[in-house]
């Protein structure tokens, strides 16, 4: 297998020498014969190793294996500890959602501090297949059935060609020792199942089931190719980026053919899976929303409107003080005295400041809150303003205010309330802009 292997990032994966490599190590079968083959192989390598602390003593005792194979092999190791269960209660994703994310975020954390290049991870052609047949199952596009990616960015899995059998039967021959998960045993995950129970069947059937997966797969992938094309071409045209929106024209995207799987190109990627919904949400009313773990998607009109996910957190108020003459969090504002008025926008407003009550406060819209629109006589509810000026949910979300007291000075960037409005009698004129 060595041989095998050194032949593979050779032809396959030569950028990876004379590079510096993190290796994720969980002290499993797969990364401590990876960690092997590197090291045999003399690449430039380090490893990290998570303890998500979830197995209690025996997550421990993987870490002090992964530091004493370290040692044995004079790798530089990093350990982090995750308090995973936490982590997950507090942002409402899964435990394996959030596993992911802590891995990752800190493994590319190590790249930059250390001016490192590449994350290598130990993923084999077993659990490509694993994954083909998961997304079958939960009914995936062509995208989930082409396998694990060798490379995405700069993580680069070199173990993708040899099965498991080979990796065992190195293991063995190489006396590479290893620490065996006592969750990999269980058949509460989906992917246990399928490895225990559905595998050895296919294997049973076809003993060459890994070699013909592998012929599908490339045959696959090439034709991903093509639809990944097409895909870009028609993103192009109807999507519109905005921050951290992605704006979808109904109106021109209605008019193709197959839209849906447009939709599944664009959003599967963010861990949308109820396909049904968001077939239905594209003929919906205004208002209607899909979710993901991550993300939203709305309609608004004509448009469909894809955003993440806002932490829920307790309102907020940001004060400031009568000299401040800038402000740049939540929002960029910026406070002068003039002498006269000059054309008022939507960004900028003139005030009588001595209508004013400091300090002034920066706020989001709350249930009851009215206000008096300029260049309306009377009072309106804040929602009805909204309703009247046809705010979708993304848009009403994001609205700040800036208020004295009680009072709602201007509904930032939308309208200055008529109480606060420069009239003959004002001596004192106070210029606010907000930069978006």
């Amino acid at each position: 297998m060595l041989a095998k292997f050194q032949n593979h990032i050779n032809q396959s994966l030569p950028f990876l020498k004379g590079k510096k490599l993190l290796l994720a190590t969980s002290g499993g079968i797969d990364s401590m014969v990876l960690l092997e083959l590197c090291s045999q192989s003399k690449l430039d390598i380090r490893a990290a190793h998570c303890n998500f602390q979830l197995r209690g003593y025996e997550s421990d005792e993987d870490e002090k294996f992964v530091k004493s194979q370290c040692e044995k092999l004079d790798v530089l190791l990093f350990v982090n500890h995750f308090d995973t269960k936490k982590f997950a209660e507090k942002q409402k994703l899964s435990i394996q959602v959030v596993a992911r994310n802590l891995r990752y975020d800190w493994f590319n954390t190590l790249l930059i501090n250390n001016d490192y290049d590449y994350i290598l991870t130990a993923h084999h052609l077993d659990d490509s297949l694993e994954t083909v047949l998961i997304n079958f199952t939960r009914g995936s596009g062509l995208d989930g059935l082409t396998g694990i990616p060798q490379q995405n960015g700069n993580i680069v899995r070199p173990l993708l060609p040899f099965s498991r059998n080979e990796i065992v039967t190195f293991a063995k021959k190489n006396k590479v020792k290893w620490r065996e998960d006592s969750s990999n045993a269980s058949d509460k995950y989906l992917r246990n199942k399928l490895r225990h129970n559905v595998i050895p069947i296919l294997k049973e059937l076809n003993p060459s089931l890994l070699d013909s997966f592998e012929k599908s797969i490339s045959n696959l992938q090439q034709a991903q190719t093509l639809v990944d094309d097409a895909s870009r071409i028609v993103y192009r045209k109807v999507v519109t980026d905005i921050n951290f929106q992605k704006r979808i024209n109904l109106s021109e995207f209605m008019q193709l053919p197959n839209y849906q799987s447009y939709l599944y190109q664009w959003l599967e990627p963010f861990g949308f899976s109820d396909w049904n919904s968001i077939n239905d949400l594209v003929i919906a009313q205004s208002g209607k929303q899909v979710f993901s773990e991550t993300h939203v998607l709305l309609k608004d009109r004509n448009e469909l409107i894809l955003f993440p996910k806002q932490n829920e957190i307790e309102p907020v108020n940001f004060l400031i003080s009568k000299d401040q003459k800038e402000v740049k969090f939540p929002l960029k504002m910026a406070f002068c005295n003039v002498d006269d008025i000059s054309v008022q926008t939507t960004n900028t407003i003139f005030v009588d400041e001595d209508k004013l009550q400091f300090p002034l406060v920066i706020r989001k819209w709350q249930e009851g809150d009215w206000f008096y629109p300029s260049g309306m006589i009377g009072r309106k509810k804040l929602s009805k303003f909204f309703k009247d000026e046809k705010f979708s949910l993304l848009d009403k979300s994001s609205t700040w205010l800036l208020c004295s007291e009680n009072q709602i000075v201007w509904v930032i960037g939308k309208r200055l309330d008529e109480q606060f409005k420069v009239t003959e009698s004002t001596t004192k004129i106070l210029k606010i802009n907000y930069t978006a």
